[in-house]
């Protein structure tokens, strides 16, 4: 990973802070912290981070607010967006990412876990765009081999339908990145394809079957994503 990769931290919480920072510290990101809205919007255009973990709950202005004003500004349109939450409710995930969010981690934070998040956010920065171009991606014991238009898990091929392949590709190139299931019937069926709303949700239980079920996650009304 590049050195010259900066990643602002925003948390009222000051020991998530120095938490976050001393993990990111030992992977070489540049970083920078604040621990109010209004402090990080403030810093950012000084610090130009191509990532920002914010916080959703905090006095002042909260952590959508920030995000929806960061979205508002032109120059920022490339900063992804990673909210921490405390909260499991389906509404909090579905706001943050009308929001403009692009992707959230649950607290408690583990630190292995907190790092493999941040890498594949990292994935969908245009910085890191040639990483996306990949022919061949791997994640622990499966890999996926577009030239080959193969899958294999702890060496051993799996045989996945035309559609189920393609379904696959679209998640994994942009790992966290939650799909929304309008946009996965476009891009993988088509606009001039009409299929029933089922449709998705058969093909996502059978490329669950068959590499099993800790990869792909529903986000519950708004659509699915891959996860590592």
């Amino acid at each position: 990973m590049p050195t010259d990769i900066k990643i602002m931290l925003v948390d009222d919480e000051e020991d998530i802070l120095e938490f976050l920072e001393y993990n990111l510290v030992k992977e070489g990101y540049l970083i920078e912290t604040a621990t109010q809205g209004e402090e990080a919007l403030k810093k950012i255009n000084e610090f130009k981070p191509h990532l920002v973990v914010l916080d959703i709950m905090m006095p002042g202005l909260n952590g959508i607010e920030v995000c929806e004003q960061i979205r508002q500004n032109q120059d920022y349109k490339d900063i992804l967006i990673a909210f921490l939450t405390a909260r499991s409710e389906s509404f909090t995930h579905v706001s943050a990412l009308e929001a403009g969010g692009d992707d959230f981690i649950t607290k408690p934070i583990k630190p292995s876990v907190f790092k493999s998040r941040v890498k594949a956010i990292l994935r969908r920065h245009p910085v890191l765009s040639q990483q996306n171009e990949s022919k061949r991606l791997t994640f622990g014991e499966l890999t996926i081999d577009f030239d080959q238009y193969s899958v294999t898990k702890e060496d051993k091929s799996i045989t996945l339908a035309k559609k189920e392949f393609e379904l696959l590709s679209l998640l994994v190139t942009k790992p966290g990145k939650v799909y929304k299931r309008e946009e996965i019937l476009k891009k993988v069926w088509g606009s001039e394809v009409i299929v029933g709303d089922r449709t998705i949700d058969v093909h996502i239980r059978k490329l669950r079957e068959k590499i099993g079920s800790s990869y792909i996650q529903t986000i519950k009304g708004v659509g699915y994503k891959f996860d590592i």
